[in-house]
């Protein structure tokens, strides 16, 4: 499942280096007024690290799975090996 920015986000910008896979962007690319988390590229971290490191960053919390994206673990694995080769 990938993950997803709430409409509390701050942008703090305090998350976008954090993502192993760059799925983090200032939200202009799709029109949005905060932080976006792509789902085609955002893996919660599996493959790089223990935990998603946007949700352990943020100050306000409010990165969340996103339902709309639910992936297993080995999906997630599987779309990282396919990122990072």
């Amino acid at each position: 499942m990938a993950m997803m920015i709430g409409e509390d986000c701050t942008n703090c910008d305090v998350c976008l280096p954090e993502c192993p896979n760059e799925a983090i962007t200032d939200g202009s690319d799709v029109d949005s007024d905060i932080y976006y988390i792509h789902p085609d590229l955002c893996t919660e971290c599996e493959g790089a690290f223990d935990e998603p490191q946007c949700v352990a960053v943020c100050p306000v919390e409010c990165i969340v799975a996103d339902p709309d994206h639910e992936e297993t673990k080995e999906e997630l694995m599987a779309k990282y090996q396919a990122i990072h080769g």
